[in-house]
């Protein structure tokens, strides 16, 4: 797996300010490193993947090696969904959040390189295609999950490996990804984003995981293609 960090700086003259660090990871098996969550604040950071503070997930069913749950209509670990298909699953969010959500990727959609260049990353991302993988949360338990992040969404590349990621905290107008909003309870919705690197214009982003508990590793993510 490589990682490639940076140290931001501020972009005044757009009034997007860029603290913090950001890095890129590509892994052959994402599935075991957590990603940050991303959030809707004031300004934009960008941060690592694996050392930025952030609610964990607390164990779900399914976790710890033994295979997802698959009865009453909940996802099975491995599935694979048609894009705009939902996936029901469980979903934990820190020591005291936990309820029941349906999760469909929406769109998978290519960007412009040019988009990049308010992140500050340079050379670091030359001849890197990002694509932006679209997808919706919808509340269909009893708890409340408000402020709860659905942040494990990864690109995975035509061969099946995973795409570089891009982890920011604040605001990408590209592909805007916030904690859940206040009450939001049975039935609410909202739409969130991941960002996905491509190297070259050659290689696409072909489908996207979900690799949160209890899909995460040694279990496998649900897919979309």
């Amino acid at each position: 797996m490589s990682t490639i960090s940076m140290r931001s700086t501020t972009l005044g003259a757009i009034g997007l300010a860029v603290a913090g660090t950001l890095a890129l990871t590509g892994c052959k098996n994402g599935n075991e490193e957590p990603a940050p969550a991303q959030s809707g604040g004031a300004g934009s950071a960008a941060a690592p993947s694996a050392s930025p503070a952030a609610p964990s997930e607390s164990a779900a069913p399914g976790a710890g090696g033994s295979e997802a749950p698959g009865a009453n209509g909940t996802a099975k670990s491995g599935q694979t969904f048609k894009i705009g298909e939902a996936a029901e699953m469980p979903f934990s969010y820190g020591s005291n959040k936990g309820g029941q959500i349906a999760l469909t990727v929406t769109a998978i959609e290519q960007g412009n390189p040019a988009d990049l260049d308010t992140l500050k990353l340079g050379d670091k991302v030359k001849g890197m295609i990002p694509y932006y993988i679209r997808y919706s949360v919808k509340n269909t338990g009893t708890t409340d999950l408000s402020h709860s992040s659905v942040t494990q969404v990864k690109g995975l590349l035509a061969d099946g490996t995973e795409a570089q990621r891009v982890s920011i905290i604040g605001k990408f107008e590209k592909c805007p990804n916030e904690a859940l909003p206040k009450g939001f309870t049975n039935g609410r919705t909202q739409t969130s984003c991941a960002v996905a690197l491509a190297p070259s214009a050659q290689t696409k982003v072909t489908a996207a995981e979900y690799w949160g508990n209890p899909y995460s590793y040694p279990n496998k993510g649900l897919v979309w293609k």
